[in-house]
């Protein structure tokens, strides 16, 4: 690596073409410019000029180390202006959040990248640990959470309260459904669909449930733009966040069932301390904050 402040002033001494002229410009002494001139040299193993009297030549090697002066000032001017800009529409900007919520606002997110044709958005399904893990490390600029997520390093942000639904083929809308007619038809189960039913029908069907172990599997499927497909087809039953189901584009061949004991999660919006501070950061975060109130005001 050549040293910056030899080369910086070699490189002044080359454009002004005097060593007066360039101790000036720098503020330093005519001594002080001979001397980075001999360090770089020494350096460099070659001599950089050939004086003659008080002019000078630029040898070859000289201009081969001047050509490195000009482009790493061409390159910190452009740093220096990259760090002075904070453009909402231009840069990069990851987002983790389950697959559900990705579902949602994914078409949203590529409206704004229309919007802003230099502004890249990078969307991650994955399960909450990975996501508060990854907005930690700074791997993910943003995350959506199911509740508050307690750490000194990360900012959160309460979004609005999803509902969990069970979701049902378009026939049964506006029924009221016993837990042995939806044994009868069978669960479209997913990774986080057992959990669900613990959480859902636990709590509306307390003398009968047993727990998801008990429940009748009609299918599975890990996809979860697929989840609702068998549903709609009349082929089984399912229990996804409300999200997943809005973001289906046949909602019209399925219906939300309502039980009597309703269950909703609170979602959170985090980012790791400062880093919302950036414009495209905080432009995300506002579409996502908006997105999701959107969805929680259908419920």
């Amino acid at each position: 690596m050549l040293n910056a402040t030899w080369l910086e002033s070699f490189t002044t001494l080359c454009e002004v073409g005097h060593f007066t002229r360039a101790a000036q410009r720098l503020g330093m002494t005519q001594p002080g410019i001979s001397q980075h001139l001999r360090k770089l040299e020494a350096q460099v193993g070659a001599s950089l000029i050939s004086q003659d009297g008080k002019s000078f030549t630029v040898t070859p090697a000289g201009e081969a180390v001047l050509a490195v002066g000009k482009a790493r000032r061409a390159q910190e001017q452009e740093l220096l202006e990259a760090v002075k800009v904070d453009d909402a529409n231009t840069g990069e900007v990851s987002v983790g959040c389950s697959g559900s919520v990705a579902m949602w606002v994914y078409p949203q997110l590529l409206d704004r990248m229309e919007q802003a044709p230099n502004l890249t958005v990078r969307v991650t399904a994955a399960p909450q640990g990975s996501i508060v893990a990854s907005v930690l490390s700074g791997d993910l600029d943003l995350g959506v959470v199911v509740g508050q997520v307690d750490h000194p390093r990360v900012r959160a942000i309460p979004l609005a309260r999803e509902e969990l639904c069970l979701v049902l083929p378009s026939e049964f809308a506006g029924a009221e459904v016993t837990l042995d007619q939806l044994n009868a038809l069978g669960f479209v189960a997913h990774p986080d669909g057992f959990a669900y039913a613990d959480d859902l029908l636990s709590i509306n069907f307390p003398d009968q449930y047993r727990g998801a172990d008990r429940l009748r599997v009609r299918t599975f499927i890990n996809q979860i733009g697929q989840i609702p497909i068998p549903v709609a087809r009349g082929l089984g039953y399912t229990i996804l966040p409300r999200s997943g189901v809005e973001a289906f584009a046949d909602q019209h061949n399925l219906a939300i069932v309502q039980l009597p004991q309703r269950r909703y999660n609170p979602l959170w919006l985090i980012s790791r301390q400062g880093r919302s501070d950036f414009a495209r950061v905080r432009a995300v975060a506002a579409l996502l904050e908006t997105a999701i109130k959107a969805l929680a005001s259908d419920s």
